[in-house]
């Protein structure tokens, strides 16, 4: 089974500051090496806020992908979604944390790669499951209890429309 949290999960930029963004390595895409034209960490916290629809890519036991669309809420910078522990992904993510995230649209792209953890109903921070519940009430018009499905980012890549000029990459540190 994977690891409950006890406190919320600390935020990619720390609630404050931008994140250090950089280029991603594409090649023979065009994207400039220059930070000029970069996109800010604000276009992925409004992208991220503003969708309905995410896509959570996992890994089945046996190493094929498992992609499925789902509702979720963007809170402190942290992507959070529900599933019973019997769905295809939440037995993935049991066997292997790691996932993908992605907005449903190939336009305004926002991609987070990173480590899903789970927040169950008896070790969920108080404020924090009020808050993620207030969240799906204000988005789809139903609350939504623990347990949570919570993406710790690895790395964020992101671009705006069609200008893969834009392309923007931000990379945090492991969290022990």
């Amino acid at each position: 089974m994977p690891k409950t949290k006890t406190s919320p999960i600390p935020q990619p930029s720390g609630g404050n500051a931008e994140p250090p963004a950089s280029r991603p390595h594409v090649p023979g895409y065009g994207i400039p090496k220059s930070p000029k034209g970069m996109l800010s960490w604000r276009f992925v916290n409004e992208q991220m806020a503003k969708a309905r629809h995410y896509w959570i890519c996992t890994t089945r036991p046996e190493g094929r992908s498992h992609a499925v669309p789902v509702w979720g809420v963007w809170v402190a910078e942290t992507f959070y979604h529900g599933g019973g522990p019997d769905t295809r992904k939440a037995r993935n993510l049991a066997r292997n944390p790691q996932a993908a995230v992605h907005l449903g649209s190939g336009e305004d792209v926002v991609i987070i790669e990173g480590v899903m953890e789970l927040i169950a109903k008896e070790n969920a921070d108080p404020a924090l499951a009020e808050r993620i519940s207030g969240a799906y009430e204000a988005k789809y018009k139903m609350r939504h209890p623990p347990p949570f499905w919570a993406l710790r980012p690895r790395v964020v890549f992101a671009w705006a429309g069609e200008d893969i000029k834009t392309a923007t990459r931000w990379r945090f540190a492991e969290k022990k």
